[in-house]
């Protein structure tokens, strides 16, 4: 018989990873996290990760890199990074986004290491 428990995070409460991000609800094969007002005008470092990242912006401003293309994400659009492509985030305006990862990256330290 499968688990049918339902998980729940209290956003309050919510563990915050070394980057920022806001750990949220998980499951066996599916996480989420927050990115809450990341500030203008940084440019994060290059990274790939062992994991494939939807996400959906909230509001502010961004462009994504990967690849060699450039991708300008506003409020309601939302993107892929696939497992293993080399990509970073330049934040225009303050920023919040919501991103669901698979596998869930804080599971065996998979945000904290860059591939």
């Amino acid at each position: 018989m499968s688990d049918t428990t339902i998980t729940k995070v209290d956003g309050a409460h919510s563990p915050r990873g070394s980057q920022g991000q806001y750990y949220l609800a998980e499951g066996v094969g599916l996480a989420m996290r927050l990115w809450r007002g990341e500030p203008s005008g940084v440019e994060k470092e290059p990274t790939t990760r062992d994991y494939e990242t939807a996400g959906y912006v909230i509001s502010g401003r961004a462009e994504l890199h990967s690849e060699g293309q450039v991708v300008l994400l506003s409020p309601g659009d939302s993107w892929i990074v696939p497992k293993g492509a080399e990509h970073h985030y330049k934040i225009l305006e303050e920023f919040t986004a919501v991103e669901a990862t698979h596998p869930p990256a804080q599971v065996h330290g998979r945000d904290e290491k860059s591939a």
